[in-house]
């Protein structure tokens, strides 16, 4: 099958690796879609993820796939079932993964079957491998993968309906923090960019204020909204300049939390301005078995209308045009979320 790799190089080329083998508790899937994600994929491409080091691997995490083949245990997918998150490793073992669903063919395991046999726990991935139904476009549902983090961070971080929040970056995640945050009731809700045109999209997800970080002192309009602080600053970014002028906005024993992937391991914490006491909180990967009990949650949501996949997405590119795609992405020509189809 044919794969997308990042090279030692830090390059990316399609190569053809080995279709995978399932086993007894797995199922064989063709591929759908897969989105580009807009931080964790660059972030492997650049070298800067923490725990992938060793190159060339595959790259890809938020797939979408119809299962063709079933393993002799498997009990809860059947063929022409679309499921989210397949994985895809290299068989000849040439090529790490960094879960590998820019492939033409991936894997799901069956998560209760394996669990009532007691060979995985609660950690295992595959908890997060939910069906998609049938009334769910199968492209668009790769994006019910970033849609299901988000909603699992929220309910991480502990935000309630009366929390006050600034988010920091409107980009498709933070316009979807603050869209379920206004769900869940939110009201306190303050939103961060550095680009005007993004004010109407805030306000339109759920955000009180819109403050654009190049026009305007947020610190200072931020207390002056709050002056004693707020409970939570999300940074959607990924940036440590983010998380010091969140260190100025929150309140005692309030919390900073990071969302967006940062650039390698290191940070350089100002908090000369900050309460004496505050919580960091770290949620690059929320666990598979909380994004998927997210799951219903957000199909509840679509099918309720509240939120519309197309929304969030601006680009389809066939698998061929991948790198192209790659490529757009970093001339900052996708504004959304692309989706990588591998089905005509």
């Amino acid at each position: 099958m044919k794969t997308l790799v990042v090279t030692e190089n830090k390059t990316l080329e399609i190569i053809e690796v080995p279709k995978p083998e399932i086993t007894e508790y797995e199922a064989l899937v063709k591929m759908v879609a897969c989105g580009i994600c807009n931080g964790t994929d660059a972030k492997i491409i650049e070298g800067n993820f923490k725990g992938l080091e060793k190159y060339p691997l595959m790259l890809g995490h938020e797939g979408v796939g119809r299962v063709e083949r079933v393993g002799a245990k498997v009990k809860n997918y059947q063929i022409g079932d679309i499921v989210l998150l397949p994985f895809a490793q290299d068989a000849s073992g040439e090529n790490e993964s960094g879960w590998g669903a820019f492939s033409e063919y991936a894997t799901v395991y069956d998560a209760r079957v394996g669990a009532e046999a007691g060979v995985i726990d609660d950690t295992h991935y595959s908890w997060g491998q939910n069906i998609v139904p049938v009334d769910i476009n199968p492209v668009d549902a790769a994006m019910m993968i970033t849609l299901r983090e988000v909603l699992a961070s929220i309910w991480t971080f502990g935000i309630i309906a009366d929390s006050s929040v600034v988010v920091y970056g409107c980009g498709p995640v933070g316009v979807t923090f603050a869209k379920f945050m206004s769900l869940l009731g939110v009201k306190n809700l303050v939103v961060v960019d550095r680009l005007e045109e993004k004010r109407d999209v805030a306000l339109a997800n759920g955000a009180a204020v819109y403050l654009n970080g190049s026009k305007v002192d947020v610190v200072a309009k931020v207390k002056e909204l709050y002056p004693g602080g707020v409970d939570y600053v999300i940074d959607a970014v990924g940036h440590e300049s983010v998380i010091n002028e969140g260190l100025c906005l929150v309140r005692d024993r309030g919390n900073i939390c990071v969302y967006g992937v940062p650039k390698g391991t290191k940070l350089n914490l100002d908090f000369t301005e900050a309460p004496y006491n505050w919580n960091l909180i770290f949620q690059q990967m929320p666990s598979k078995k909380e994004e998927g009990e997210a799951h219903e949650q957000v199909l509840t949501w679509l099918r309720n209308g509240d939120i519309v996949l197309k929304d969030y997405i601006s680009h389809y590119m066939p698998f061929d045009r991948v790198i192209e795609a790659f490529q757009m992405l970093t001339k900052g020509e996708i504004a959304l979320k692309c989706m990588v189809t591998f089905e005509s």
